[in-house]
């Protein structure tokens, strides 16, 4: 017998429509635009680490396929670049492969860009939203280098692979695993640091390794390169990432050039680059910062259910 019934209470409809509410209010006390960019595009993203949900074409699609964002990111940069001044936008984004307790491959996310904010600042914007969502309370934000050296005394930046990796096989069954340093370094991150940090409250990681660096820009700290990057995570779980944003269009074509032959080398499809955010970039992104947050999972952490799809009016399984 199919199960036609919604997997979310009609308490947590309520305090979903709440929290969008506030988020709203949130944006509008600050004078944030709310824009709305198209889910259905003609590029998808590069980056190896996730993999966007295709649409086959059809007659008004001329026959070619079409993908289902991951994130409005590169419409919104395009925006910004035409002279939006500061956005927000609440929409559905997808990925393929992801779902489960925490995941839904089709989820709520809001994202949004300050023009003349770093990092840093728009780190404590995005603590102020949580807090007017969830409530008040303190926030921390730690180095990911700093991190590493609490959670497994060892530094991220200068430890060798056979470090990384005999860190890892003391914490887990490794197998017959096998990955470059930022695979050791994402195991280290969800199996030694994450724990540590479900103890922690709000807290925000900062300043992660150039390689993962995604989207940011890249500076010089303490002898070492690393992208502008943030993660918020809530009581050990990720809720948001967000970069100081990259404005140079050809460091920006020279790493989703890298994303594809790294795609190429595992065995994945190449993407094709996104030439219209490539154009925005050479016209002129202001100096902006940006992040992304997943609503759902705010839901979750506000209302103490364990299970993503308790806070989904109607999860994959159920469509």
């Amino acid at each position: 017998m199919i199960d036609w019934r919604p997997g979310a209470s009609q308490a947590l409809l309520l305090r979903r429509a709440e929290l969008l509410a506030r988020v709203r209010a949130f944006f509008a006390h600050r004078a944030v635009l709310e824009v709305e960019t198209p889910l259905l595009c003609s590029r998808g993203i590069t980056d190896p680490a996730i993999e966007p949900l295709c649409v086959s074409g059809g007659l008004s699609l001329g026959g070619s396929s079409r993908y289902l964002q991951t994130s409005p990111e590169y419409a919104m940069k395009r925006l910004l670049a035409a002279g939006s001044g500061p956005i927000y936008q609440i929409c559905k984004a997808f990925r393929d492969g992801e779902a489960g307790r925490r995941h839904n491959p089709e989820f709520t996310l809001l994202e949004w860009y300050r023009p003349g904010m770093d990092q840093h600042a728009l780190m404590a914007e995005v603590a102020a939203l949580v807090c007017a969502c969830l409530g008040e309370g303190p926030w921390q934000a730690f180095t990911y280098r700093a991190v590493f050296q609490q959670c497994l005394q060892l530094d991220p930046f200068t430890a060798d692979l056979a470090a990384l990796q005999s860190a890892a096989r003391q914490l887990t069954d490794t197998g017959s695993l096998a990955g470059d340093r930022d695979f050791w370094l994402d195991l280290l991150l969800t199996h030694a640091v994450e724990p540590w940090l479900a103890g922690q409250g709000l807290c925000f990681i900062y300043d992660y390794p150039a390689s993962q660096a995604a989207l940011a820009r890249l500076v010089e700290r303490d002898g070492h390169t690393v992208g502008e990057r943030f993660e918020l995570y809530i009581d050990g779980i990720e809720v948001a990432n967000g970069y100081h944003e990259l404005a140079d269009a050809a460091e920006q074509r020279a790493r989703f050039e890298a994303d594809n032959r790294r795609r190429q080398s595992m065995g994945q499809v190449e993407r094709p680059l996104d030439e219209a955010l490539l154009a925005a970039l050479e016209a002129g992104l202001p100096a902006c910062s940006g992040v992304a947050l997943g609503l759902d999972r705010l839901l979750l952490l506000a209302s103490g259910e364990a299970d993503i799809r308790r806070v989904l009016a109607f999860s994959w399984e159920r469509c």
